[in-house]
């Protein structure tokens, strides 16, 4: 009997070693520093906050569900330091990129391509950053978990019908504990064209916007996840989801649709591979709702019926 027990163990040791299921960090979150509008200053500084933005991100446990070791969502943080208001304290933007995997494939779809221009935060070197999920106490940390958040529900929403409210509600409390911040990014007033963390989250969690988070679930999971064996089947479902952003479009919510141009920003270079494979009349069609909804691409879009 004992030694069956001590079979089991070591079973169940090696089963965790080699990457079984484990309780494991949600994000495989790459960093990057970029300061070369920075001039006459230490440059260690920024080596350290790098490092430990990169252990912040993905040393959290974000959520309480289980993930494999490879299963960790792929993201990428670029910031780009434009100021040095003191010693202690910077302004610039924050390019943020999530990733998922296709079914059955070895190929990676973007979700995310978005860049946050208010990023304003102290960071004291080697000091540890702290976040709260009941209070804002740090700029830097407040914007990095709500980027989690917003990155881990967008990946759930893709996977499984509205799978990522819980999320998307975590980085919402965030906001929400941020209206007294001295910096921008936070507040509804602050931007008048609507392209704020504020806004950006009260957007996706409207159910005006509805049709957007069903569209990236049917895209992905319906869609871009069975074409590797039902091409025909997983474009048809893709062209049927433009008809919903189609919708939003001409409905306009708010004036300034930024959560549409994001998702179109994402998706607009993988679309038109899909639908350049597409059959005549299939084509045009995608063709015409992704002019009417994207103009500032219309040229772009031409290419799809300049294909085969």
């Amino acid at each position: 009997m004992h030694n069956k027990s001590s079979k089991l163990v070591l079973l169940l040791t090696l089963f965790i070693l080699m990457g079984g299921w484990v309780k494991s960090q949600e994000l495989k979150c790459n960093i990057q520093i970029v300061t070369q509008q920075i001039q006459g200053t230490n440059k260690q500084v920024f080596q350290t906050l790098q490092t430990a933005i990169y252990e912040f991100m993905n040393n959290t446990n974000w959520t309480n569900n289980l993930f494999a070791f490879d299963e960790r969502i792929e993201c990428n943080f670029m910031f780009n330091i434009t100021e040095q208001l003191s010693a202690d304290e910077f302004k610039g933007t924050l390019q943020i990129q999530s990733r998922r995997p296709i079914f059955n494939t070895n190929y990676n779809t973007v979700i995310l391509n978005y860049v946050d221009n208010n990023i304003h935060f102290r960071y004291v070197e080697y000091e540890p950053l702290q976040f709260d999920r009941t209070q804002h106490i740090s700029n830097l940390t407040s914007i990095l978990a709500f980027w989690a958040y917003f990155i881990i529900g967008m990946d759930y929403d893709s996977f499984s019908y509205m799978g990522g409210r819980q999320f998307l509600m975590q980085a919402e409390n965030i906001v929400v504990n941020a209206q007294n911040a001295r910096e921008a990014g936070w507040k509804p007033f602050e931007s008048l064209d609507h392209k704020n963390r504020y806004w950006l989250i009260n957007d996706i969690l409207n159910d005006s916007y509805k049709p957007i988070r069903e569209f990236n679930y049917r895209y992905h999971r319906l869609g871009l996840d069975v074409m590797d064996e039902k091409v025909t089947e997983g474009r048809a479902v893709i062209a049927e989801g433009l008809g919903s952003l189609q919708t939003i479009f001409r409905d306009k919510p708010d004036p300034f649709m930024h959560l549409l141009q994001i998702t179109l920003d994402a998706k607009a270079d993988e679309m038109i591979n899909i639908f350049s494979e597409s059959f005549t009349e299939e084509k045009q069609r995608a063709m015409r709702i992704l002019q009417e909804i994207d103009p500032a691409n219309k040229a772009k879009y031409e290419k799809m019926t300049a294909s085969k």
